[in-house]
């Protein structure tokens, strides 16, 4: 588990440093200035060791068994990338009724047309993949990851609730089906590094897919 700190203000230092003491499976990276998502997950990245890699920002839940059953999943099917369904709950973990899921393989053509993972649903197998390092923007800067390991793997759906998604207020997560279009071109443009004309078709063409997404896999 290795925890990077985006010089928070929330204290984590203390709440995280007796775990540290007791288990040493447990690293504790705090940066040197607050420098945004994409820095802490490419910070993150390079310390990793392990063979899976998953994600869990510190407003999010996993389920006690997230990490057990998408593993056996992987493993038992040879896949490399994957994702699962998860439910909404918002600030004071209250359920929002609204259960997410999506499309059974996600190739790249797909997943370039749609964001398909939620970032806390992914795991991905790094020896396979490779070290993973994404530009430094501040919106979609997840789905810019999972652009460059889809060119090496297809994202296979476990068909399993093993998550929960916080909605909170002053969220950078864009809201809505255009707040999210909007930050598409900045993905596209610098986040995968396409040339203009290639990053405005693609942000065009997310506005049918999101739809779609919302209307058949996104349920209240």
């Amino acid at each position: 588990m290795i925890i990077v700190d985006d010089f928070s203000t929330d204290d984590t230092t203390n709440v995280v440093t007796p775990y540290l003491k007791t288990d040493n499976r447990i690293i504790y990276h705090r940066l040197n200035t607050n420098s945004g998502a994409a820095i802490a997950r490419n910070t993150a990245l390079r310390m990793a060791r392990g063979r899976w890699i998953a994600f869990l920002d510190s407003d999010d839940l996993w389920l006690p068994e997230k990490l057990e059953r998408q593993i056996t999943f992987m493993k038992e099917n040879n896949y490399h990338f994957t994702y699962h369904e998860y439910e909404e709950i918002d600030e004071c973990s209250i359920p929002l009724n609204i259960y997410v899921s999506g499309i059974k393989k996600a190739g790249r053509v797909a997943m370039y047309c749609c964001c398909w993972p939620g970032c806390l649903t992914v795991m991905y197998d790094r020896e396979y993949i490779g070290l993973i390092q994404i530009a430094n923007i501040k919106k979609n800067n997840d789905t810019a990851m999972w652009l460059q390991v889809a060119k090496k793997a297809p994202c296979y759906l476990l068909h399993e609730r093993l998550a929960l998604y916080r909605r909170r207020k002053g969220s950078i997560t864009p809201q809505g089906i255009f707040g999210k279009i909007k930050a598409h071109y900045p993905l596209f443009r610098y986040g995968a590094a396409l040339n203009p004309i290639m990053a405005w078709i693609l942000t065009i063409a997310n506005i049918p897919a999101n739809i779609y997404k919302k209307i058949f896999y996104i349920k209240k």
